[in-house]
């Protein structure tokens, strides 16, 4: 991580409303190429609505969104990941009937080259494609330590390890940005070390910069190199972990009295 580089992130000024109510408002920050960057608050502080804009399922009426250097402000989401931005979802948004594998190497679709019919009569330049991105997909699958399910159907599967298999659908994408949306959420302690310890290796070894949500403050305390706090859609604090943690505006959105 090089903090005289320019970020991989810029969001500057960015203001979401429904109707008369301020979702965010003129929120701005960046993340570091290489960086661990970690968004907390409390329910309706305005998470989610920050990674619907990067995603593109959201448009701000104000403000600027800069990825890798683009504007990406307003683009379809299939644009924005084409251009190595990928997601977690809270609410798993997995294909149930479909087994481990296949879910992840649905994250490689969009980097096939080879059209329908050839791969549905799975010859030649087809076969040799999917056999690589499987390649892939297992590589990923190991990772996450998801080698004894990639054959059972993800319905039939712990809600522990579909966590995990979202993750790998989202790294199947081969993004240079993955947003993690509450990664932890539902999970017991045991499972939550677990998922910090692969989050900390994907970032780490497998140099993937992350944005994370996650309501779990001593995970988010452990993990990031930088945090960003918020209520009711603004920014209350941005910086290092224990500088946000001793934040006097900070502790007052989380226990509603001065430390």
């Amino acid at each position: 991580m090089s903090a005289t580089a320019s970020p991989l992130l810029q969001v500057e000024g960015v203001t979401l409303r429904f109707g008369g109510i301020t979702a965010l408002n003129d929120v701005s920050f960046d993340v570091q190429r290489g960086e661990l960057f970690a968004i907390i608050g409390p329910n309706g502080a305005g998470k989610s609505s920050i990674f619907n804009c990067l995603n593109g399922v959201y448009r701000p009426q104000q403000g600027a969104i800069r990825f890798d250097g683009a504007e990406i402000t307003g683009r379809r989401p299939v644009a924005i990941a084409r251009r190595g931005m990928a997601r977690t979802f809270q609410n798993l948004g997995l294909f149930s009937t479909l087994t481990v594998l296949e879910n992840v190497m649905l994250g490689r679709h969009h980097l096939m080259h080879t059209g329908f019919l050839a791969g549905a009569l799975w010859f030649g330049k087809a076969r040799r494609e999917e056999i690589a991105q499987r390649h892939r997909c297992e590589e990923i699958i190991e990772l996450l330590e998801l080698q004894p399910y990639r054959f059972q159907h993800v319905a039939l599967l712990p809600y522990g390890v579909r966590k995990r298999v979202e993750v790998a659908r989202a790294m199947a994408m081969e993004p240079t940005l993955l947003l993690l949306d509450e990664p932890a959420a539902g999970m017991n302690l045991e499972e939550t070390e677990d998922m910090a310890r692969y989050i900390r290796e994907i970032n780490e070894e497998w140099r993937v910069t992350v944005l994370l949500v996650e309501h779990d403050l001593q995970m988010v305390m452990d993990l990031a190199h930088r945090v960003m706090a918020m209520d009711f859609g603004r920014v209350l604090a941005v910086g290092a972990p224990a500088e946000v943690r001793a934040n006097d505006d900070v502790v007052r959105a989380y226990v509603g009295a001065d430390a």
